[in-house]
C-alpha cells in the first residue's frame, strides 16, 4: 500500500512540476520577447496540464492541485493520508519547478515578471479576485468530474484535452484581473522562491472554494446517486442521459 501511495505522489509530483515549470517558463518567455497577448501562455498551461493527464491520470488521477485534491477529500474519492500525501508532492513539485525556472533562466528575465506569481490587476481587489478565482476553478473542477471521475463521460478518454482547454479559456479571460492560477499550487511555488505574498490569501481560499463547490454540486447531483438513464447501446458507441426523463 506504501509503494502504491508513493507511486501516485511521484506522478502528482511530476504532472503539478510540469505545470509550473511549462506555465511560468511561459510567461518569462512571453515577457522577454515582448508577446503582449496571453495566447502562448494560456496554450502552454493548458497542454502542460493535458499532457500530464493523458499520460498519468491512470497512475494518480492527475489532480495537480491541491483544490481539486480538496474536492476528491470532501467527497470521500480519496483517503485523508493519501490526500495529504498529494499535497505534499504538489507544493514539492510547485517549489522546486519555480526554483529551477529561476536559476536556469537569466534572473532579470524572471523578476521582471516577478516569476510569474499571480496577481491582481485591472482595478481587481482581493476580495473580487477571490471570487473570480472560486469562479475560475469551479469551471476546472465540474471538467475534472465530468470528464475523468464520472464513468458515464463521453469524454472520458480524452479527458486531458477537456481539463488543458478548460484551463486556457479560464486563463484567456482571467489571466490580466487574477493571473487564473485556479491551483494553490501553481501560486505557491513562485511565492515561495520569489518571496512575493502580496494578497496570497485570494489563490488558496478562491479555488479551494470553487473546487469544493463543483466537486459536491456533481457529486450530488450525477453521482451519488446516479441520476441519468442511459439511453442507446455500447455496440453504438453513444450512451447519452434521457432529457426527459425525471431525476
Amino acid at each position: 500500500m506504501l509503494e502504491d501511495a508513493l507511486r501516485r505522489a511521484v506522478a502528482e509530483f511530476v504532472g503539478t512540476f510540469t505545470l509550473i515549470f511549462i506555465g511560468v517558463g511561459s510567461i518569462v518567455a512571453a515577457n522577454d520577447i515582448h508577446d503582449p497577448s496571453l495566447i502562448g501562455v494560456a496554450i502552454a498551461h493548458g497542454l502542460a496540464i493535458g499532457v500530464m493527464v493523458s499520460a498519468v491520470g491512470h497512475i494518480s488521477g492527475a489532480h495537480f492541485n491541491p483544490a481539486v485534491t480538496f474536492g476528491f477529500l470532501v467527497t470521500r474519492r480519496i483517503k485523508p493520508a493519501l490526500g495529504l500525501l498529494y499535497w505534499v508532492a504538489q507544493l514539492g513539485g510547485a517549489a522546486l519547478a519555480a526554483l529551477l525556472v529561476r536559476d536556469l533562466l537569466p534572473r532579470a528575465t524572471t523578476e521582471a515578471v516577478h516569476l510569474g506569481v499571480p496577481a491582481l490587476g485591472g482595478g481587481v481587489n482581493a476580495g473580487a479576485g477571490f471570487a473570480l478565482e472560486a469562479i475560475l476553478t469551479f469551471f476546472l473542477a465540474w471538467v475534472v468530474f465530468a470528464s475523468a471521475v464520472d464513468e458515464r463521460g463521453t469524454f472520458k478518454s480524452i479527458a486531458g484535452l477537456a481539463i488543458g482547454l478548460t484551463i486556457t479559456i479560464d486563463i484567456l479571460f482571467g489571466g490580466p484581473f487574477t493571473g487564473a492560477a485556479m491551483n494553490p499550487a501553481r501560486a505557491f511555488g513562485p511565492q515561495l522562491v520569489g518571496d512575493h505574498w502580496a494578497n496570497a490569501w485570494v489563490w488558496y481560499a478562491g479555488p479551494v472554494l470553487g473546487a469544493t463547490v463543483a466537486a459536491v454540486m456533481y457529486e450530488l447531483l450525477y453521482l451519488r446517486p446516479a441520476r441519468l438513464k442511459p439511453i442507446g447501446s455500447a455496440e453504438s458507441g453513444v450512451l447519452e442521459p434521457r432529457a426527459s426523463e425525471p431525476g
